[in-house]
């Protein structure tokens, strides 16, 4: 792992710790704001729960405790607001980059993200919190702009590889954050902060702690993460051809490094310009289905199993940590030989293979159900190390690469520009995961889980059938 590398790896860790440790929080955020404000019928929160129930109760009543439905629903579409935000936001942050400098844009998102950590923690009443998680929401350019980082300084030989550190950050960090964040989520401040006279949120201590991360993270990048844009890639000896240019791996889908520069060269830019808007169709509707399956989780877990928050965060730890091995010791050694786009399908098959199972549950005994569970999140952690990555690979072999072979700075076009082509990436798949979670959860309601697995798993079928021909086409 190249100097570059490791700094990104290492901001990436300091940074998705500090947005994973709030997310087991947001249903006892809620629940505590809903308390506090109870008193206040035409607040906003008291309006805001009154709307979600009344388009829950038009797909679902439920049998009992029906505000806690209503509580989990809620923290569902402030996720789906978070990500339609950055749909929004990734594609200027992306075209800022390539104007301005990753180093520059990316330090400037930091800033809004350390502002939101402030106001989350000052935070007293609901319309202050949705404030923090609005201005994170603009704010979180983080991975984008290390995913284009990345591809600044590495070849389209060896990319793939790099980049699979971004999903190793992300699984290690939806480990340990989450636990991290309940249990200081039930530790108090400082004696001498509570009693400054200053009114702080009710978990202070996680927002303080994910404050000084972002804080740390910012200070690191200034120090020691240099400028990319535009600077030549690096190559690795042992990736360098040994022959004239080619390789055997060419009907993979693989290419060494000169003759895989040489490939994306060739192709017109009208051809890259299509294969990018099928990678990004690629990555809206996998998003889309697979962002509803992780949301409707809790559901069926509480349904059946009446299973509680330790419970489920054990489940999603499990599949965190298969995740990380398997891309660890998997994923970036097979993906150069297999290639970014049959990669993908794979993950798509385990999605679907998946939620075949997760179908089955609510059919079948308590142990049978128990055991189709465990396998579905074992086919859920291939997915999650697989598909993401590959089609984000992929998506940046197509971008101009700023530099030509002799170190030369080269035209590109603006929509191949990396920054504004990974960021218009990005936004397809956050666009998936804002709806995604409102479909599954009125498919839920309406027809049960078992259809909406089941349809859910034809949809998958069907993506990855789709996907021989962007395959075929690549390794044309």
């Amino acid at each position: 792992m190249g100097k570059v590398e490791r700094v990104v790896f290492l901001s990436l860790v300091l940074d998705l710790f500090a947005f994973t440790i709030p997310l087991p929080l947001f249903p006892r955020i809620i629940e505590w704001y809903t308390k506090r404000e109870a008193s206040d019928p035409s607040g906003f929160l008291s309006q805001t729960l009154h709307l979600v129930s009344s388009i829950r109760g038009l797909f679902y009543q439920p049998k009992s405790n029906p505000q806690r439905w209503d509580i989990v629903l809620l923290g569902g579409l402030m996720g789906s607001v978070f990500s339609a935000l950055q749909w929004f936001i990734s594609p200027r942050l992306g075209s800022l980059s390539d104007k301005y400098g990753r180093k520059r844009i990316l330090l400037l998102t930091m800033i809004g993200n350390i502002l939101s950590a402030l106001v989350w923690l000052k935070s007293t009443t609901f319309a202050t919190y949705l404030l923090s998680r609005v201005i994170g929401g603009l704010s979180e350019g983080n991975v984008q702009l290390a995913i284009a980082i990345l591809s600044d300084i590495t070849t389209p030989a060896n990319r793939s590889k790099a980049l699979a550190h971004v999903g190793i950050a992300f699984a290690i960090c939806f480990c340990i954050g989450p636990p991290i964040g309940a249990y200081f989520a039930s530790r108090p401040l400082l004696s001498t902060l509570e009693t400054s006279g200053i009114q702080w949120n009710v978990y202070a201590t996680p927002a303080l702690i994910t404050l000084v991360l972002l804080v740390a993270e910012t200070i690191f990048l200034m120090v020691a993460l240099p400028e990319t844009r535009g600077k030549k890639a690096y190559v690795d000896s042992a990736e360098k051809p040994k022959t004239n240019g080619t390789s055997n791996g060419k009907a993979n889908g693989t290419t060494t490094n000169g003759s895989t520069q040489k490939l994306t060269r060739a192709q017109s830019v009208e051809q890259r310009l299509d294969m990018l808007a099928k990678l990004r169709r690629l990555h809206f509707l996998f998003l889309g289905i697979f962002s509803g399956v992780e949301f409707t989780l809790t559901f069926l877990t509480f349904d059946l199993f009446d299973w509680n928050n330790k419970q489920n965060g054990a489940l999603i730890g499990s599949i965190g940590i298969i995740s990380a091995l398997l891309q660890g010791g998997y994923v970036r050694r097979a993906l150069p030989k297999v290639g970014e786009v049959n990669m993908a399908r794979r993950g798509i098959s385990a999605c679907a293979l998946g939620l075949v199972l997760l179908a089955l549950v609510p059919r079948t005994g308590l142990t049978a159900s128990v055991r189709f569970l465990q396998g579905a999140a074992v086919c859920m952690a291939f997915t999650s190390a697989t598909v993401v990555n590959s089609l984000t690979a992929s998506a940046s072999v197509q971008c101009d690469e700023q530099v030509g072979a002799d170190g030369a700075a080269t035209e590109e076009h603006p929509q191949l520009a990396k920054g504004t082509a990974l960021g218009r990436f990005r936004s397809s798949g956050q666009l998936g995961r804002a709806i995604g979670p409102l479909l599954a959860c009125a498919s839920y309601w309406t027809v049960g889980p078992s259809v909406t697995y089941a349809v859910g798993a034809v949809a998958m079928f069907a993506l990855s059938t789709s996907m021989r021909s962007v395959a075929r086409r690549k390794t044309e």
